[in-house]
């Protein structure tokens, strides 16, 4: 086995590259099909077997009139994010006769290339939530149709789904700042990898606040565990450090949810000294007192959109990146 094939699939293009045939003589040589010289067929094999190369189901033409399989790489199946998502994928697969396999990362970006390593062997076809560039490469070298979901930097060559969260954060800065608020704590995902890059949600709100007058710097932005728990202690960061903010606009409804319930615990009437805002739009940020406000993304439609794109690609379409905007719902808590 290379050194490497733990961290990167061998794929039909390393083949072709090291036997100097194309990739559609090696297709012919590990498909054993007629229209190839036997002694060139030969030679491409045994590269094939020396390199390691394991053809996915989707370079052994499998897709076309057997039993399609998508692949759908989540992050953690009792994140609640999760399954309206997976209600989309499921549904709209299920129109094109196809079954789906889950897999879960737990949100542990040490994971994915191993999880990545296991769709490509077994599926046809994959949408995923994925962070890790290795990860992401491994699946996109395969040659299977692949959806890259809520991924910033993801490849152009990739196609995609997007939350529209510069928009979104517009919505939310501006609703707070038009109730009065000048102060305004940003509660943000400290597990994220990318956090400090452009494009993350915490340089989005700062962009949005300054956009509206306010002086916000880094000291606005508090991390928190993506948990209840998390926002439960961000909000006493918050509370402790005498920040004196009057709102406070969270990473997502869990833990906008944990903060808001820390506060009213220590005495924050809500939203009378502290209005508090989510992303993501869960049923539960229906279901608090008060009710949470929230910058709603229509989490069905992402999974929906994924499939169809997944459609597209198989019959050869281009790469292209699907936009979901979220909506600003104002409930009680803001």
């Amino acid at each position: 086995m290379p050194p490497n094939a733990r961290s990167r699939r061998i794929t039909i293009d390393d083949v072709a590259r090291s036997a100097g045939v194309s990739r559609q003589t090696v297709s012919r040589a590990v498909n054993d099909k007629p229209e190839i010289d036997p002694a060139t067929r030969q030679r491409v094999l045994e590269v094939a077997q020396a390199m390691g190369y394991r053809p996915s189901r989707f370079a052994r033409g499998m897709v076309g009139p057997g039993l399609t399989t998508l692949g759908l790489v989540i992050a953690d199946v009792l994140n609640p994010f999760f399954p309206e998502v997976v209600s989309g994928v499921l549904s709209a697969a299920d129109e094109h006769g196809w079954q789906v396999a889950i897999y879960s990362t737990g949100s542990a970006l040490e994971r994915e290339s191993a999880v990545a390593a296991t769709v490509v062997d077994h599926v046809d076809a994959c949408v995923a939530f994925l962070l890790d560039p290795a990860a992401i490469e491994l699946v996109q070298r395969s040659g299977m149709p692949f959806v890259l979901l809520d991924n910033e930097h993801r490849p152009a060559a990739v196609s995609g789904g997007r939350i529209d969260f510069a928009t979104g954060m517009r919505q939310a800065v501006g609703h707070l700042v038009e109730r009065g608020h000048r102060r305004i704590a940003m509660l943000d995902d400290r597990g994220r990898p990318d956090a400090g890059d452009r494009g993350t949600r915490h340089s989005l709100f700062l962009r949005a606040a300054t956009e509206c007058g306010l002086p916000a710097d880094g000291g606005w932005v508090f991390p928190a565990a993506n948990s209840l728990d998390g926002g439960a202690a961000a909000m006493d960061d918050v509370l402790d450090t005498g920040f004196g903010a009057t709102a406070v606009l969270a990473y997502n409804d869990l833990i906008a949810i944990g903060a808001m319930r820390r506060a009213r615990a220590r005495g924050v009437s809500v939203p009378e000294d502290c209005a508090f805002v989510g992303c993501d739009g869960l049923t539960l940020s229906r279901l608090v007192d008060p009710p949470l406000t929230t910058l709603l993304v229509d989490k069905e439609l992402l999974g929906r959109a994924a499939v169809q794109q997944v459609a597209a690609l198989m019959t050869g379409a281009q790469a292209r990146e699907t936009v979901i905007v979220p909506r600003l719902v104002v409930r009680a808590s803001s």
